[in-house]
């Protein structure tokens, strides 16, 4: 199975002011299958954090302009809750309950290795996910968070990591229009190009693999977005 098959398809934030490591991790991280937005000082930082939904942010401790402790401090005053690691050369025990005391997930100190930092990420959208070990269905389509499979009539169905955030979005607000726009910032990051047809493409090709010989589940809502229904209440 391709790696993209069975990556996590989430979005991060990650500010950090090394230019060499960002570059690095945000390259790592989209390998893996992330949408990954990457800001070098605490006041961009802090309002990207505040102004758009992430499943994780990545934070360096020592930044230009707000540090990482009071963009922590500003996100949480924001009632954010997104699960945050936090980078730092120093982590002094100090340090550690400070940032614990403001709000930090977990802490790993420089130098680290990717693995572990991707093991990390990993486990705090784990304890963060809503009901993880709740499988998300629709007539015979059945989605495992947990395992991140899909199944339609007991058969298993290969997705990537686009198509498979898509359809848990999807099957969580089952009977909802959700909009391209919605969906493109839930799925994808900042370079993605608005004017594009990526969602759609994305969508139909996801429609041509769950709806093989099966009843239709995703449809469009002209000039809205898509919704998922069961095909007992069309």
């Amino acid at each position: 199975m391709e790696k993209d098959l069975i990556a996590s398809a989430m979005r991060l934030l990650l500010i950090e002011d090394d230019r060499k490591l960002s570059a690095l991790l945000t390259r790592g991280l989209r390998e893996e299958g992330f949408a990954v937005d990457a800001t070098a000082d605490g006041d961009d930082g802090a309002w990207s954090a505040v102004e758009n939904d992430y499943d994780a942010i990545i934070l360096d401790v020592m930044l230009p302009g707000m540090d990482g402790f009071q963009v922590l401090e500003k996100i949480r005053a924001k009632r954010r809750r997104t699960p945050v690691l936090m980078l730092t050369a120093r982590a002094t025990l100090q340090d550690r309950v400070r940032g614990l005391n403001s709000g930090a997930d977990d802490y790993l100190k420089k130098p680290f290795d990717f693995e572990e930092l991707l093991a990390r990420i990993h486990a705090l959208l784990r304890r963060a996910a809503p009901e993880p070990d709740v499988c998300l269905s629709a007539d015979d389509l059945v989605l495992d968070p947990r395992t991140r499979t899909v199944t339609r009539a007991g058969s298993g169905v290969e997705l990537t990591a686009k198509e498979f955030a898509i359809l848990e979005y999807l099957l969580r607000h089952k009977g909802r229009v959700i909009s391209r726009t919605v969906l493109s910032e839930h799925v994808w990051d900042d370079n993605f190009d608005a004017m594009s047809n990526v969602v759609d493409v994305t969508v139909y090709r996801l429609r041509e693999k769950i709806h093989a010989g099966s009843a239709a589940l995703v449809h469009t809502v002209r000039g809205a977005g898509y919704v998922l229904r069961e095909p007992a209440s069309e």
